[in-house]
């Protein structure tokens, strides 16, 4: 293995050990809950899913969770109540 990519490889891990050098901008998600899927969606802070609580509320147990499951590498926009 060559001496540059030996040294890419140590880098990647270096950046690895610190989550806030990462930013999730904009993604899609399938929440697999108790009694169906939910396509999740995140663009720029804010979060949105299909489910009825949330087409009422602005927030459910779906957001809640993968907000958890991602925490720093969010952008705030749209904070999950605690």
């Amino acid at each position: 293995m060559d001496s540059g990519l030996i040294g890419k490889i140590e880098k990647s891990k270096w950046y690895a050990q610190d989550p806030t050098r990462i930013t999730l901008l904009k993604f899609t998600v399938l929440f697999r809950g108790d009694h169906s899927d939910h396509a999740l969606t995140y663009n720029n802070g804010f979060w949105h899913c299909e489910c009825a609580f949330y087409a009422s509320h602005h927030t459910c147990s779906h957001t809640m969770a993968i907000d958890l499951q991602f925490g720093a590498m969010l952008t705030s926009g749209s904070p999950v109540p605690s």
